[in-house]
């Protein structure tokens, strides 16, 4: 099933008023019904309003001029019903002025094909920036996908690819390599909500306190008693210093002065004897062990409880296995040492060596040296965090712009190579269009010199005769170059003219408008025409005439598809001057009368309804769906019978004319469509039938011929697409209407139709 074909304009937007968000994507022809009150009028408008349009790709809006057609239109060129403005075409020229406007055009063509074509080649160049854009934006976010989900919030504002792309692009980064795991320490403090200072480990050297451990020196020396008394050499030949001594410590106080041994009682001179037994150096070196045992394992103590404190509070960075240990070796160590020292208390007479304690001390010293350097990086940052934080996001982007920097090459080369053409076709673009100006100028002044408005006026006045209009003409007003007065028969200027006739009139000049030119710079352009309820307050007579028209017009707008010209008559419409079409109204007899044979051209004729619910407006495109029927069946018409209607008219008609383009719908409709009579047997059938019934009456006499004349001329209107009485038909307005009638009524009485005759002008059977 095949697309409909746009035109020009492809898509009115509709959004104001009772309209809301609405479009419409047109054709070529395009007819629009609805109710008085829907929206019509404000479609229409919407040709006015160059942001509610969307043009074909490369259509140069300026190359075409929109004529509308509506109330507005009137108001402005028939304000006082008395003057009109000139109407200018190109009725008579020179044989030589008409064929060098005629190059002239030719070559404008060529210049507009030209320069579509070089604009459809800067739109199509200029196209491939975002295709070559997307594939940049997304190299730049899978490169960099570890980077940005690692250090996530240095990405704020540029979580997305567009915008990523752009920081990328700004050139605020230099391209500088870092490593991951620099940035990530840096990361973790500068941007954890949670991150603050922590205390330094302290070092040996933080030990306070004042430890006297001189007695260290003895540990490795021989400590005994030097005295001469009969009781110290008593105890040296026993050997037995260190166990009198240690009796004498824990026992004698405690015997009530018994010896603890013997239970005998002490001699008066005991403690003197005990005391001349042990000389001052030895007691001195004693006194000096005890206090190095006292001083060493506070001292130890103390150091013990430093290192230990250490791990109270502690950066959870630091790794602190291996400093546990050295505190763990080390207390083992000051345990083993403090034993030695007891034992040399115990027997000062052996040689002591304490265990090396200072090399772990140095080793943790060194240790807590690392530490504190961790520890204090933290520190520095959360003293500064605002400055970490951009220090931080630099190195990041450093890394970023790193990593992409040939990518960044590649993609700035490859889009001003694309610009560079685009802007070269740009400027073949704008020659072209400087080109077509100048054309434009020279066949507007070739136009100017050729503009006849006799010939318009002429024409003008014949519609009106044609029309059924009686006793006014125009005339171009005495003086007033280009502007025309209404006179009536009697040669006074009109003071006075209906709406209908005001509005006939006004259609007329338009139609011109269109066929010629609204003024002397629109001349030579091409047309989209919007004719917005043409008929509105006119009698039949006005409406027939206006739908003749306005099928023309269908006819050359359809003349621009190729195989869809529309025939009038036998005569082709001539020229291709409307390029797209728009007909809006409330009226069915006339949108039967412009959308007879329309329906089935689905591919250039659009039908839409407008329709009006709760305030607000829509347009409905009238369309079957495709799987259901075939191409020339899938658009429908909103207005399916206006044929009661017809009838309805025929009955009030007292005119000749009116009433033969009436009679002429009627016998189209109901015999040739609804009872598919062809019309030469049609034709045949009466006329012998009416002939014949004639002579009878006749009676030998001479026969009357005028109800079979008149017969004729019914017939002959038949399937006639222009419906002007030009002429080539007899049409006697002197003739009674009765006279019509009769003859109207006779042709269903011979065809065998008398009974929907009375049906349909509600006569009893």
């Amino acid at each position: 099933m095949t697309d409909k074909m746009t035109s020009l304009i492809k898509l009115i937007k509709l959004d104001t008023a009772t309209f809301h968000g609405e479009t419409v994507d047109p054709t070529y022809v395009n007819f629009f019904f609805g109710k008085n009150g829907a929206g019509k009028s404000t479609l229409a408008n919407a040709f006015r309003h160059p942001e509610c349009l969307d043009w074909a790709t490369g259509v140069n809006p300026a190359d075409y001029t929109i004529l509308v057609y509506d109330q507005d239109f009137i108001t402005r060129n028939l304000a006082d019903y008395g003057d009109l403005k000139g109407v200018f075409t190109l009725s008579e020229e020179n044989a030589e002025t008409r064929k060098q406007i005629d190059d002239k055009t030719e070559e404008r063509k060529t210049v507009v094909a030209d320069g579509k074509q070089a604009a459809e080649d800067r739109d199509k160049k200029s196209g491939e920036l975002k295709p070559l854009r997307d594939a940049f934006e997304t190299t730049c976010w899978n490169t960099t996908d570890d980077l940005r989900k690692s250090f996530d919030q240095t990405q704020n504002g540029k979580k997305k690819k567009l915008q990523f792309a752009d920081e990328v692009l700004s050139g605020h980064h230099a391209a500088v390599e870092h490593k991951k795991e620099d940035i990530q320490k840096l990361y973790d403090i500068a941007y954890d909500p949670d991150a603050r200072k922590y205390p330094l480990f302290k070092k040996s050297t933080d030990l306070e306190g004042e430890y006297d451990l001189s007695g260290a020196s003895y540990l490795g020396e021989e400590v005994t008693s030097r005295s001469e008394t009969q009781f110290a050499k008593f105890m040296k030949a026993l050997n037995a210093t260190e166990w009198v001594k240690k009796g004498h410590a824990d026992y004698v106080g405690h015997t009530e002065g018994k010896c603890p041994f013997c239970q005998g009682k002490l001699p008066e001179t005991f403690e003197t004897d005990i005391a001349q037994a042990f000389d001052e150096g030895y007691q001195k070196a004693l006194d000096a062990l005890e206090t190095l045992e006292t001083e060493y394992t506070a001292k130890m103590a103390a150091m013990i409880e430093l290192f230990n404190n250490n791990l109270s509070v502690v950066f959870p960075k630091v790794e602190t296995a291996d400093y546990e240990k050295l505190v763990a070796q080390l207390e083992t160590l000051i345990t083993e040492n403090e034993q030695l020292i007891a034992k040399k208390r115990t027997t000062p007479g052996e040689l002591v060596e304490l265990k090396d304690t200072d090399t772990i001390i140095a080793e943790l010293d060194d240790a807590i040296t690392e530490i504190n350097k961790t520890i204090q990086g933290n520190n520095e940052i959360v003293d500064t965090k605002p400055d970490k934080q951009l220090e931080c996001f630099n190195m990041v982007w450093e890394e970023i712009a790193f990593l992409l920097k040939d990518d960044v090459a590649a993609y700035k080369k490859s889009k001003a190579d694309i610009e560079a053409e685009a802007k070269r076709l740009d400027g073949r673009v704008k020659t072209l269009q400087g080109e077509y100006r100048k054309l434009s100028g020279e066949i507007n002044t070739l136009n100017a010199s050729v503009i006849n408005t006799a010939a318009t006026v002429d024409s003008i006045n014949a519609h009106l005769k044609d029309s059924g209009f009686e006793g006014f003409t125009l005339h171009e007003k005495e003086g007033v170059k280009g502007t025309y007065e209404v006179i009536r028969e009697d040669g006074r200027v009109a003071d006075h003219l209906s709406e209908g006739e005001r509005n006939f009139i006004a259609f007329l000049y338009f139609y011109h408008v269109v066929r010629g030119s609204q003024s002397e710079t629109d001349s030579g352009k091409d047309k989209i025409v919007i004719i917005d309820d043409p008929v509105s307050s006119m009698d039949s007579s006005a409406l027939f005439i206006v739908s003749a028209l306005v099928r023309e017009m269908i006819g050359v707008c359809s003349n621009n598809v190729s195989g869809a010209a529309v025939r009038g008559n036998g005569t082709e419409y001539e020229g291709k001057y409307i390029q797209q079409l728009f007909i809006l109204t409330h009226n069915a007899f006339f949108h039967r009368e412009i959308t007879y044979n329309q329906v089935s051209h689905y591919r250039y004729v659009s039908f839409f309804k407008v329709n009006k619910k709760n305030n607000v407006s829509t347009v409905e495109k009238c369309v079957k769906e495709a799987t259901k029927v075939s191409e020339k069946d899938r658009n429908y018409n909103p207005v399916q019978n206006s044929y009661n209607a017809l009838w309805r008219e025929y009955e009030t008609l007292d005119s000749p004319i009116p009433l033969m383009n009436v009679i002429r719908r009627i016998l189209e409709y109901y015999f040739i469509q609804l009872c598919a009579v062809d019309n030469n047997v049609l034709s045949t059938t009466v006329l012998e039938a009416v002939k014949k019934k004639i002579t009878e009456d006749a009676g030998g006499g001479v026969p009357d011929y005028t109800k079979y004349h008149l017969a004729q001329v019914m017939l002959s209107y038949i399937n006639r697409s222009d419906a002007f009485n030009d002429g080539m038909h007899f049409v006697d307005e002197s003739i009674d209407c009765d006279q019509y009638r009769d003859v109207f009524r006779t042709i269903f009485d011979v065809m065998g139709h008398g009974q929907h005759f009375k049906r349909m002008i509600s006569e009893a059977d």
